[in-house]
């Protein structure tokens, strides 16, 4: 698959290029995908279907994605074991290589710290993956009581990132 933006000399979407993106992310563990290159949005969602919805608009849009975010700190204390692990310990793996960062900006409050409760659908944190950020949302509903990644540290698919407690909440 071609790694540029998916159109055409002529400028226009190649719908090829889209169709094996589509098959790549439904053979994937990932649910979501959205890129956004200067006037193209392309966002592929399962939403716990078997076939992926696919939304793709043209329009003028801000460059979000610009390229790897600086290191935030990571604040003391926040990547620590929370004690004995109990069957109700869910470890969240990460969906994809890449780079974590654990905000949406250097400046920023982090998505998630040790202690807090989280809900389906939350953000937990950022993976970069050629040059976009993915925004990775929580599955399940608890308690994160161990992060186990360091701040724009690469990580692998299914590495372990954070410990979730189901049972505290």
């Amino acid at each position: 698959m071609a790694t540029s933006r998916p159109k055409s000399e002529r400028g226009r979407v190649d719908l090829v290029e889209i169709q094996k993106l589509i098959e790549l992310i439904e053979n994937s563990p990932i649910t979501e995908f959205e890129l956004e290159e200067h006037d193209l949005k392309i966002r592929i969602s399962k939403n716990g279907a078997s076939h992926g919805h696919v939304q793709l608009v043209q329009s003028p849009l801000p460059h979000t994605v610009a390229g790897a975010m600086p290191a935030l700190p990571s604040a003391p204390g926040e990547v620590l074991a929370a004690g004995p692990r109990s069957s109700s310990v869910i470890e969240f793996k990460s969906p994809m290589v890449g780079t974590y960062y654990r905000a949406p900006s250097p400046d920023a409050d982090p998505y998630v710290r040790v202690g807090d409760v989280v809900e389906p659908g939350r953000v937990l944190c950022i993976i970069e993956a050629m040059k976009l950020m993915n925004e990775i949302e929580c599955e399940v509903r608890g308690k994160i009581v161990e992060i186990l990644v360091e701040n724009a540290q690469p990580v692998e698919f299914g590495q372990v990132i954070f410990r979730i407690d189901s049972s505290a909440v």
